[in-house]
């Protein structure tokens, strides 16, 4: 028997924008998100998006300079086995490990009180749906 393990997530990815009209979304972001589902916060880069529902993480990661490429993440919390969450001055990480052993960290920067207490709403989301 071959076990081969396909092992690419360790990526960072860093966010700055919070998209505050979820209207303003491209189109492509909202078609995975299901029906039952509910789009709690978005976040953007000058090409990546991120999307947190009340039941999974996508994340969406463009290329734009040459290849032009999109590739698209979808995290269950479910799968989330291990996390954090970093305060620091006017920056929050967070960081996971999934069921699969992939890692993955997300920045999030120019971060003030209130958009810090957003992310902790959505992290304490992701906590108690992890388990």
């Amino acid at each position: 028997m071959a076990y081969m393990k396909f092992k690419e997530l360790t990526k960072y990815f860093d966010f700055k924008e919070e998209i505050l009209d979820i209207s303003l979304l491209p189109e492509y972001t909202k078609e995975y998100v299901e029906e039952n589902e509910t789009i709690l916060l978005a976040y953007k880069n000058s090409k990546d998006f991120v999307l947190f529902t009340d039941k999974k993480m996508l994340l969406f990661d463009r290329d734009v300079l040459g290849v032009h490429y999109k590739k698209v993440h979808v995290v269950p919390y479910k799968s989330i086995s291990t996390s954090a969450i970093n305060y620091l001055v006017g920056k929050v990480e967070m960081l996971f490990s999934l069921d699969s052993g992939y890692q993955m960290h997300i920045n999030f920067v120019g971060m003030n009180h209130d958009k810090k207490e957003n992310l902790k709403r959505i992290f304490k989301i992701m906590m108690k749906s992890a388990i």
